[in-house]
């Protein structure tokens, strides 16, 4: 269907000439982008049994340069497969449904979630608003704590365990290994937020985890000029069903967003492990400033996980790094941030950029100031996504902050 008959207008071969092409001999280097939303088929047979067999047939149902990442992920996390979504937040409201699906049933009927305490604002909301709201019973605990994890799961029955592996903002380290064995014998599936970790810092799957939620937008895209999520699942059920999910609330993610990221994950090592270098400078530098109160990071021995985050992560301690202003309020941060130069405040983390947020105007503000004080969320708290830039200059940029 390369060429156009002859007969046909010039109106009509003005639309359809050169469409259509047979692919070329010879595959690309790297994978193109597929701006098609639907696909032509040689005969009615070969267009029935792509429909049949769940091939491409329409965008919301599939795409090649959105397969292609899928792929990749899943290698990246070490599961059966992996779906691509819009967002960070579509790709967890799928996992959660897809978790909470009884084992060989297609349709959600979330039983009940237990929630580390110590979670993503947003993530908190969605809990409350569309899971509490449908009547699913939402608890939450010290993940960090097992032995309020087997009361937990004693007491409310869960067939939804929830973490982050490092924690947004406060960057506590959960024990996956441990949780993964409690879940199991719940005959409940762990769902792991590895946004912050990353598969460079650990591979949730590979400890006995049952879903893996990344918000692709952080550190997987890694320059600021794309959204998207993507969820991995260590066995093919889950899997399935968050395909079947997706065709039907048709959160997908767009070819053009896939190739984005495609290219983010060639550099996703090299980048964090610079991340983390330039992360763990700044942190021992912030443990000194007379003006700090205090440092939350998993590499610094005061860190209550550090001895976790050691074994677990290899020598990596994540690229994040939070600390409190001594006696800082709404005025001081302030203060602090116009003062930045290089450091750039955003809502978002995982750039090769220095990002600076402060969550109780930003990842958190949608929680009350009792929620946030019960996390351990001060209003004089600043979040860091340290970027690959020299490590000096970062430290500079912020020593003229504290300074302000």
């Amino acid at each position: 269907m390369t060429d156009a008959p002859p007969s046909w207008s010039l109106l009509t071969r003005l639309i359809h000439e050169g469409e259509r092409a047979e692919a070329p001999q010879a595959p690309p280097t790297a994978t193109p982008i597929y701006m098609s939303s639907t696909y032509v088929y040689r005969d009615a047979a070969q267009w029935e049994a792509a429909i049949a067999s769940d091939g491409y047939v329409y965008g919301r149902n599939g795409n090649p340069t959105v397969a292609a990442l899928e792929q990749v992920m899943a290698a990246a996390e070490g599961g059966a497969g992996a779906l691509a979504f819009a967002s960070g937040m579509a790709a967890m409201y799928t996992a959660l449904l897809a978790a909470g699906t009884p084992r060989g049933q297609g349709h959600p009927q979330v039983r009940s979630i237990i929630a580390a305490r110590d979670i993503y604002g947003v993530t908190t909301v969605m809990l409350e608003k569309f899971f509490s709201a449908q009547g699913i019973p939402v608890h939450s605990c010290d993940m960090c704590d097992l032995s309020a994890v087997d009361e937990a799961i004693a007491a409310h029955n869960p067939d939804v365990l929830l973490v982050e592996q490092i924690s947004n903002p406060l960057l506590r380290v959960v024990d996956i290994a441990a949780l993964a064995r409690r879940a199991r014998a719940a005959g409940a599936r762990l769902v792991v937020d590895n946004t912050i970790a990353t598969p460079i810092l650990e591979r949730p799957l590979t400890l006995g985890a049952d879903i893996v939620v990344h918000s692709a937008t952080k550190y997987l895209g890694g320059h600021g000029d794309v959204t998207g999520g993507v969820v991995v699942s260590r066995a093919a059920l889950p899997r399935d069903t968050m395909r079947a999910y997706t065709k039907i609330l048709g959160g997908v993610l767009g070819p053009f967003e896939a190739q984005q990221l495609l290219r983010g994950i060639k550099t996703l090592a090299l980048r964090v492990r610079q991340q983390c270098a330039n992360a763990a400078v700044v942190a021992a530098w912030l443990a000194e400033q007379p003006q700090v109160a205090q440092v939350y990071y998993p590499g610094l021995p005061s860190h209550p996980q550090h001895t976790l985050a050691q074994s677990a992560f290899g020598g990596l301690f994540g690229a994040m790094v939070s600390f409190d202003l001594r006696g800082g309020g709404r005025e001081e941060l302030y203060r602090f941030v116009n003062a930045l130069r290089l450091v750039l405040p955003a809502t978002s983390l995982g750039d090769v950029y220095t990002l600076v947020s402060v969550p109780m105007m930003s990842s958190h503000r949608d929680l009350t100031p009792e929620q946030r004080a019960a996390r351990g969320i001060g209003d004089g708290m600043v979040r860091l996504s340290i970027g690959i830039e020299d490590v000096g200059d970062v430290i500079a940029d912020l020593s003229g902050a504290l300074e302000a």
